[in-house]
C-alpha cells in the first residue's frame, strides 16, 4: 500500500471517529431532552387528572338535591 493511500485512509478514519463522537453527543443531548419532556408530560397528565377529579367532586357538591 502506498504511503499516500495509507495517509488518506488514516485521515478518513480520523474524520469518521470525530463524526461518530459528534453524533453520539447529539444523540445523548436529544435523549436527555426527551427524558425531560417525558417527565414534564407525566406531571401535566397527573395535574389534569387531579383537576378533573376535583372538578367532578365540585359538581357533585353543587348538584341540586334529588327531590328537585
Amino acid at each position: 500500500m502506498s504511503e499516500n493511500r495509507f495517509l488518506d485512509i488514516e485521515t478518513k478514519l480520523a474524520y469518521q471517529e470525530d463524526l461518530v463522537a459528534s453524533l453520539n453527543r447529539i444523540v445523548s443531548d436529544q435523549q436527555r431532552k426527551l427524558d425531560e419532556m417525558e417527565a414534564a408530560y407525566r406531571k401535566l397528565i397527573d395535574r389534569v387528572v387531579e383537576q378533573g377529579e376535583e372538578l367532578a367532586a365540585l359538581r357533585i357538591q353543587d348538584a341540586p338535591p334529588p327531590h328537585y
